[in-house]
Formats: structure tokens, C-alpha cells, sequence
């Protein structure tokens, strides 16, 4: 990502004498009761009077900071082209993202059955009623390519991924040139229309329960299917089972060795942080017992899909009609009336199972067990509510049914917004993507075979006759740095990347200087970028919003805001950022989606190059270009560019301003008056002297009193440095310049990598610097005493999750913190969530404060404008928090223009200034207005 032209320091800021203060070209004011940074036009930063009115301190542009959007996606190819790409979306497969957990399960259920902390659901045929159904689409399929099948023909191939299920029939069939993934493709099309449409009650009567039972135990929970997610995702919504009930979610889309291999299970017992010999897997089908027994872990079988003498083959431990029929003191204890299934039932079938003592899973499987034969399930037979009430199953599955009624309504209100960037051709696009088996096969290939394989199947695309065309851009919206362009018109002949992206999005910033490379390599050639903006937050939709955007990240290339999502939606679109590569004739070619593809991106370009210029279908003709950066004076006069945080030291007289598109930092007193500047301005990782340290982009900021020091987090070097104002030199303490993906740390000095850290504070007492680290969703910590940085709260997942330890806590991009005088919690903004939220400096677990979803960890879509109490109130995208002397925290929500009070104790939060819309008015603080604000200091005792 380049820095403009005009980054260079304005006059008013070059190197002065320090002994003889320059004053800035601004109001003077008096002593500020708060000081502000904002805006994304021309003010920086500003202050409350003691008579509560606004005046302007100093002035620059600000636009907000931006917030995390979901992770690497698998490239997406319309039929079977396929790239080696890495699998590490968050949202994609559980066993394709962050680190799991690796603290210790709390002791469950011990004795002869053995510690139980876990229990992994197969989905269909334990879950879901959905084996017929399936088997019915797959009729559906193979009757659409005029072969002949039964539902029975797929009984022996079930529990075994959909690839298989299919082509274990194609097989028998013998179909000749069959397709797995173009037939997977039509299966889930025919499945999702015609047998698993929402809250249509494929669910297994007691399947609710019985994990609500496990939660309430507090055992985890997780869906450990060989199913592609997307069918997992339609299942459990048709049977009324929302996504956040579980701890984890693992499907086959992430593995090559599906069930009755063990990878699947072994990932989920992984990823939940549980030993194996701490799970129950339930299962249904053969090949999942199986995958059980081989992955050393007790199984309970049901016999929904297959008769009980089948499921023995496999040696469950003991088996059950269905899961209606399964007891919590089944999972916890063993049971006392299950039908327990040995290696060797004819010599000791009559052993209790209170002999195997500390029994392991392998010990389960192979010795031999006790046969315990009753059969409990009878609409007479007692269950147990929560809490110990007793009822009749027939009471626990009617008040169950209307728990899970109510269960999808709260759902559907508290994710409406969410909801709304859904497509069906979304859906299907972010789980149907390339081969994996192709992926694999272009290990350590060059690139020119990488392009000639690209070539190839582009070849095989044109003459296939079966290609999806680019809808036209509707005319009614806006551009930014062009005029409107058409693809019938200005982007004909050309190939064209469109990029879609939301300004507040941190991984789409990731992949803007990945972009840049691209458009530099082929800027001679038939090559455009079109940026899509496609807005998640409502503030995102303005125009002048998005235009700072623009101007903040230097886009130079045509940007369309699509505030309506009509690209997205026609385009199947599931996350941001995602790159939709399209031809000169105007076919789609290929989608990728995340960050980290700069390699894929410019090996599919490149082909498509060359494969359309051998055909003569490509036009360079010219575009009406007009860039936003040529049309502002603001950028030109402004003393200050983007600022982003602010630190103080109120003994000294000193405001310290990073001024993060000059990158450097700024030093001025508490009237604005310029003191000096650290830093060359010139964008880089260099430590030096004050006038030769270089920065890229800082934001949040630190001051050791102690010390001298001034502390800051370098955003884009993804780096950690300190300011030494006694010797006037700058070093890095952590980070080398490249971002980083360790979600645990632990190294010294610049050997630790670190991820777009955004804010910063201090704590004296312990000599520790605490670090948002929005770019991969935690908090961490850098000890000044030794150069360890590590991560002290947050598992890396992009979630609003409140746990009692760091690794049952999730953020959502942290872009602001701070810390207690008590120094008992840290204070955080956790801007994706829309919510304010404490950390445990003792324990590293999370509550929340205000804002957010308290219900459904992933809904990252609650936000609003409200004042109010706890999870009532409404926030949108807060970027900046500061704990006063009053002992109350001052918000800046900065999508809604506000400062806002929050009183840690009684959660209840008021607005204090602006408006809620966005402007530069001054005067009394609820009629003044902000742009934006995102950094706020308190100056003193009593004032901020």
C-alpha cells in the first residue's frame, strides 16, 4: 500500500527548534475537559470546554479505522479449475482456523466410565432426520444424467461425504466422464430446494435437549460430520439447531480422508481442546463408528440408518434407537440400561461395566464389554428437565419442540441484519468451491505451469457453453475516481478483478497492497480493478464516508458503491474481501476469497491475458479516470493526515498525535502548539534518530511517565516500537515488518510476529504494554522487563464471546483499549461486535459492558444507535475507549459520530456530544458534531 505524494510533512509541521514552540493554524482554546481525534474531513482533534461546548484544537482529515471482515476463503472456479490454495477461513471449516483452545477441561464425570468433557455429533441420521432426503436428491441427480437409481442403491455409501455418496453409486452404475463436483454441485441445489428449507423439522425429537443437557453439564459440544458445511448449515437450520449452540462445527470440506478414517474426529477433539479420551462421539452410520474406533474414542450408535447386528460390526460401546433415546447419564456415566456392544460378547457378555476401571477409549473398543439389555423408551418412561424437575418424554419433546420454535425466532430477530447478506447462491458458492484434490496437485509447480494448467481449463471453460455472465452495474450508482463504467461499454475486451470490500473491514486493507501489485504489473495491459463497496455497517453506505476511504488507503482505481448489495447478491458473494475475476467477454472466470492469494490472483490475470490476447478478444482502450486524490486541496493544506490515536502527558504540557498518513508521530502542548515530530514521514521500519525513524500508518499510543517513553502500535509495520524522548531515538520491541499468524506468541523482540495492532496501553506496576490486536481478533501483551510478547486474552476466532479464561474469550477486532487505575480490567472497544467489554487482568476472561449480541457469539450485525443498559444499548463500530478519574468510560462510537459515557458498574450508558450525524459543528455538546471519532486522552483529574 503506497503513501500519496502529498504524505510528505506541510511546512507548518517541519523540524523546528524545540525550545521555541510553533503554535498550529488553529482557534486557541481554553484548558480541554476532553480531548477528541475524529473526522474524516477536516478537523482532528477537539475538545469539551468546562461549559461542555465544542472547539476545534487542530485540523486534519480522519477517516475511521478499519475493522476485521471474514478470513481467507478457498478460490472459486465455475467448473473444475483449481489453484494450490491454503484452507484457513475462520468461517469456512473449524479445522482450517485459529488455534483451539489448550487449557485444561474442567473434570466432568469420573469413575469406572471415565472423564467425559466433550461429546461430537455426526449430523445426519443423529441430529437431523436427513438420510432419506439425501438419498432422495441423490435419485433426483442421477435421474437428471438418465441413470437409473434407488434410495438403497446409496444405503452403503452413506456417512461418507457427499463426494463418495455419489460417486460410490457412479461407480456401480458405471457413468461414464462422471463429475463429483459438478454432481455435489446439482445435490445441493436439489437438496437445499426441495428437502432442508428452514425450520422445516428434519430434527430428531430430543436432539435439542439432550444438548442443552451437555451445555448445561458443562461438557462441550460440537457437529463433526462428513457432510460438506454447506449441507451441515442447512440441516441445522431446518431442524431448528442454531449454529451458535455449538462449541465447533467440523465437515468434510476440510479433509481429503473422510469417515471411516478418524481425521474428522480427531479435529474436532483437537480443536475443542479436549483429549479423545475425554470424547463420546454419537453416530449413526458404519463407517462413523468406525472413524470413532479409530480414532481411539468411546461411541454411542444409533440405530436410525442401520439395524443394530450391522452397527455391532464396529464395536460401539453400546447403542440406542435414536437420540431422543440418549440420557445425559449415557454420555456422563455409561448408562445403566444401554446395550453395550464388546470385542467378544460370547465369553463375558454378562461383565458389568463398573470392572473397567479407568476403561480407555481403546480399551472400550477391544476388550471385552458387558452386554446390558433394557429397553427404556416407552411414552411412559420418565426423562429429567433442567434443574432436576422430572416429566414424561412425551412432556420434554413437547415443551422441547416449542424451545426450538422459539429458539429459531429469537434467532431470526437478534441476526436479521446478518441475514440480509445472504443469498442462496451465496450459500452454495462458500461451500462448493475448487477441488482440493487439483490444489494438492500444484504443490511446488512454477508458475508458468501453474498458468499453462490455468489456460488449459480456461479452454475447456470457453468451449463448455455452461458460464455464468457478470450482471451490469445498475446506473443509479455512485463512482468514485471514474466515471460510471459499464461492462458492455468501458470494461469490454478487458479482464477485471472486482474487489468487494467494506471500508471498516481490517482484511481488506490486508490485501490492498496485493492489489497494488497486481494493477502495477499489468498497468500497460487490458487489466482493470473495479473496487466494490458493499457496506456491513449503515454509516459504510455514505458516499463521503467512502470517499475518505479511498483517500486514506490511496485506492487509485475505479470504486462503485453498491450500498444495496446488488453485485454481491448476484454474484453469490459470501465474505469480504472476495475477488471475482471476470473475462473480456464478460464470463465470471474465478472467485477468490480472504487475504494472502496475491500469488493466485496474478497467476489467474496472467493467464487470462494471455489466453484472451491469443484469441484477439481484448480492447485497451482507455477509461475516464478522475482520481478523488487529484480533487482535494485538503490533502494539499491539511497539517495533519488521518490521524488515528492520541496520549498525553498532562505533567509535562505534551499531546502526542499519530498522524497516521504522514506517518509519524506528532508532539504538540495542550493549545495545539507544535513542539516536534518523530519520524522522516517516509513510509518503512526503520529505527534511528527522531528525523531518520520511519513508521507506516501508526495508530494507538502509550506514555511511560516513568520513563519518557512513548509507546506505539505501528499498524501496517505490524509492529511494536518505542519512542525514547530522553535520548530522542526510536527501536521496534516486537514485529519485523510482515504480519504474522501466531495466535499464541511467545517470542523476544522482533522475532515475535505480530497482526495490525491498533491500540496500545500501559501498566506501570508490571512494565507491561497491552496490545489490540484487531488483525487477528485478541489482546496481547509485551513485558518491557524481558521482550516477550504473547497473547494474553482472545482464541483468534472473530467472535463476541464472554469466557472465563483467555481462550474461551473471543474479540471481534479490538481497535481500542484501556486499562483501570486499580489495574483490575482492561477496558476494550471491540469494534466488529459493536460493544464495549472488560478483561480480567487476573483470570484473561471477558463480560460484557455494553452492546453487542449477548446471545448469539457470531452475530457480528447487532448495532445501532441506543442509549441504554447492558446489552440494550446500541453501538456502531466503537473505535476508541478511555477509562476516566471519574471512574466512568468514555466511548467513542464512531460510526454514529457520538461520544458516549459508560458507568462500568451499573452498565448504563448516555450520550454526551454529538449529534449522530456526521459534521464539524461546535457549541454546546449534544447540538456539536463529529466525524467519526476514534481517540480520546484525559488531560487531568476531574477532565478529559
Amino acid at each position: 500500500m503506497f503513501i500519496p505524494s502529498c504524505a510528505a510533512p506541510p511546512r507548518p509541521f517541519r523540524h523546528i527548534n524545540r525550545s521555541r514552540p510553533r503554535r498550529l493554524p488553529s482557534l486557541r482554546t481554553p484548558a480541554p475537559e476532553l480531548v477528541i481525534l475524529h473526522g474524516y474531513h477536516s478537523t482532528m482533534a477537539r475538545q469539551i470546554a468546562p461549559s461542555r461546548s465544542f472547539h476545534r484544537l487542530l485540523t486534519s482529515q480522519h477517516y475511521p479505522t478499519a475493522s476485521p471482515a471474514p478470513p481467507p476463503r478457498p478460490l472459486l472456479l465455475p467448473k473444475a479449475l483449481s489453484l494450490q490454495l491454503p484452507r484457513r477461513g475462520r468461517r469456512d471449516f473449524v479445522a482450517a482456523s485459529a488455534p483451539a483452545p489448550s487449557s485444561p477441561v474442567t473434570e466432568t464425570a469420573v469413575g469406572a466410565w471415565g472423564k467425559v468433557s466433550a461429546v461430537l455429533f455426526d449430523m445426519d441420521g443423529v441430529l437431523c432426520d436427513s438420510e432419506e432426503p439425501s438419498r432422495r436428491a441423490a435419485v433426483d441427480v442421477f435421474a437428471e444424467m438418465g441413470v437409473e437409481a434407488t434410495v438403497d442403491d446409496f444405503i452403503p455409501f452413506m456417512g461418507t461425504g457427499e463426494a463418495n455418496f455419489l460417486g460410490g453409486v457412479a461407480r456401480v452404475k458405471e457413468v461414464k466422464d462422471f463429475n463429483p463436483e459438478s454432481a455435489k454441485k446439482r445435490f445441493f441445489e436439489i437438496y437445499l430446494d426441495k428437502y432442508a428449507k428452514p425450520n422445516s423439522g428434519i430434527g430428531f425429537p430430543g436432539a435439542l435437549e439432550l444438548i442443552m443437557e451437555c451445555k448445561s453439564a458443562g461438557l462441550k459440544v460440537a457437529v463433526a460430520s462428513s457432510a460438506d458445511r454447506i449441507k451441515v448449515d442447512a440441516n441445522l437450520a431446518a431442524a431448528g439447531l442454531p449454529v451458535s449452540l455449538f462449541d465447533a462445527i467440523v465437515s468434510a470440506d476440510a479433509f481429503e480422508n473422510l469417515k471411516p478414517a478418524p481425521d474428522i474426529f480427531l479435529a474436532a477433539s483437537k480443536n475443542l481442546g479436549v483429549d479423545t479420551n475425554e470424547c463420546i462421539v454419537i453416530e449413526d452410520a458404519l463407517a462413523g463408528v468406525q472413524a470413532a474406533k479409530a480414532a481411539e474414542i468411546r461411541c454411542i450408535a444409533v440405530t436410525t440408518t442401520l439395524e443394530e447386528d450391522e452397527l455391532q460390526q464396529a464395536s460401539p460401546v453400546f447403542i440406542r434407537k435414536d437420540i431422543g433415546d440418549i440420557s445425559i447419564n449415557d454420555i456422563l456415566y455409561g448408562g445403566s440400561s444401554a446395550h453395550h456392544i464388546g470385542a467378544d460378547e460370547r465369553t463375558e457378555n454378562t461383565k458389568n461395566i463398573s470392572s473397567l476401571e479407568n476403561a480407555s477409549p481403546k480399551t472400550l473398543s477391544e476388550a471385552t464389554n458387558a452386554e446390558f439389555i433394557e429397553n427404556t423408551y416407552s411414552p411412559s418412561s420418565k426423562g429429567q428437565f433442567y434443574e432436576g424437575l422430572l416429566g414424561s418424554r412425551r412432556d420434554i419433546l413437547r415443551y422441547g419442540s416449542l424451545g426450538i420454535a422459539f429458539s429459531c425466532f429469537l434467532f431470526t430477530i437478534r441476526n436479521w441484519k446478518a441475514m440480509q447478506f445472504a443469498s442462496p447462491k451465496g450459500l452454495l458458492n462458500f461451500f462448493t468451491g475448487g477441488d482440493s484434490s487439483i490444489f494438492a496437485s500444484n504443490e511446488g509447480e512454477s508458475r508458468s505451469s501453474r498458468v499453462q494448467q490455468i489456460k488449459k481449463y480456461l479452454s475447456d471453460f470457453e468451449t463448455g457453453g455452461s458460464a455464468t455472465y457478470v450482471p451490469e452495474f445498475p446506473r443509479k450508482l455512485d463512482w468514485l475516481n471514474t466515471a460510471p463504467l459499464q461492462f458492455g461499454r468501458d470494461l469490454k475486451g478487458r479482464v477485471v478483478v472486482l474487489d468487494f470490500w467494506t471500508y471498516c473491514c481490517i482484511n481488506c486493507m490486508h490485501v490492498l497492497p496485493d492489489l497494488e501489485f497486481i494493477e502495477k504489473k499489468y498497468k500497460d495491459e487490458p487489466f482493470t480493478v473495479v473496487g466494490v463497496h458493499s457496506a456491513k455497517f449503515d454509516n459504510e453506505k455514505d458516499l463521503e464516508a467512502i470517499r475518505s476511504a479511498v483517500l486514506r488507503y490511496d485506492v487509485t482505481h475505479p470504486v462503485v458503491n453498491d450500498g444495496d448489495m446488488y453485485m454481491w447478491r448476484e454474484l453469490g458473494v459470501n465474505s469480504w474481501p472476495t475477488f471475482v475475476v471476470i473475462g473480456p467477454n464478460g464470463k465470471v472466470l474465478a472467485q477468490i476469497s480472504g487475504e494472502g492469494h496475491r500469488k493466485d490472483l496474478d497467476d489467474v490475470v496472467g493467464a487470462a491475458l494471455e489466453f484472451y490476447e491469443e484469441r484477439k478478444l481484448l480492447q485497451n482502450n482507455s477509461l475516464p479516470l478522475a482520481l478523488e486524490k487529484d480533487r482535494d486541496n485538503r490533502l494539499i493544506t491539511s497539517p495533519l493526515k488521518f490521524p488515528g490515536k492520541l496520549a498525553i502527558d498532562v505533567q509535562n504540557n505534551r499531546l502526542f498525535i499519530s498522524d497516521s498518513n504522514h506517518n509519524r508521530i506528532v508532539v504538540t502542548n495542550l493549545d495545539g502548539e507544535f513542539i516536534c515530530q518523530v519520524g522522516s514521514s517516509e513510509e518503512g521500519l526503520l529505527d534511528g534518530q527522531f528525523d531518520t525513524a520511519s513508521f507506516n500508518r501508526p495508530q494507538g499510543l502509550a506514555y511511560n511517565s516513568k520513563k519518557n517513553i512513548l509507546y506505539v502500535a505501528d499498524t501496517e509495520n505490524h509492529a511494536l516500537r518505542e519512542i525514547d524522548f530522553v535520548n530522542e531515538t526510536v527501536r521496534t520491541l516486537a514485529g519485523n515488518g510482515t504480519k504474522g499468524s501466531d495466535y499464541k506468541g511467545g517470542g523476544r523482540g522482533t522475532n515475535q510476529v505480530l497482526n495490525s495492532p491498533w491500540d496500545v496501553c500501559y501498566a506501570p506496576s508490571e512494565e507491561t504494554v497491552y496490545i489490540a490486536m484487531a488483525g487477528q481478533h485478541q489482546i496481547w501483551k509485551h513485558n518491557t522487563s524481558d521482550g516477550v510478547t504473547e497473547v494474553f486474552s482472545g482464541n483468534g476466532y472473530e467472535k463476541n464471546l464472554n469466557g472465563s479464561s483467555p481462550t474461551n474469550t473471543s474479540f471481534a477486532q479490538p481497535s481500542g483499549i484501556s486499562l483501570d487505575p486499580e489495574l483490575q480490567e482492561l477496558f476494550v472497544a471491540d469494534s466488529e461486535s459493536s460493544s464495549i467489554r472488560g478483561v480480567s487482568l487476573k483470570s484473561g476472561g471477558s463480560r460484557l459492558l455494553a452492546g453487542g449480541d449477548p446471545l448469539f457469539p457470531d452475530n457480528l450485525f447487532r448495532f445501532g444507535d441506543h442509549d441504554g443498559t447492558g446489552s440494550d444499548v446500541l453501538l456502531q463500530h466503537p473505535l476508541g475507549v478511555v477509562y476516566a478519574s471519574d471512574n466512568q468510560i468514555y466511548v467513542a462510537d464512531s460510526y454514529n459520530h457520538k461520544i458516549k459515557r459508560l458507568d462500568p458498574v451499573t452498565k448504563k450508558v448516555i450520550t454526551i456530544a454529538g449529534t449522530g450525524r456526521a459534521g464539524y459543528k461546535d457549541g454546546p455538546a449534544l447540538s456539536a458534531q463529529l466525524s467519526e471519532p476514534a481517540g480520546l486522552v484525559e488531560v487531568g483529574e476531574g477532565f478529559l
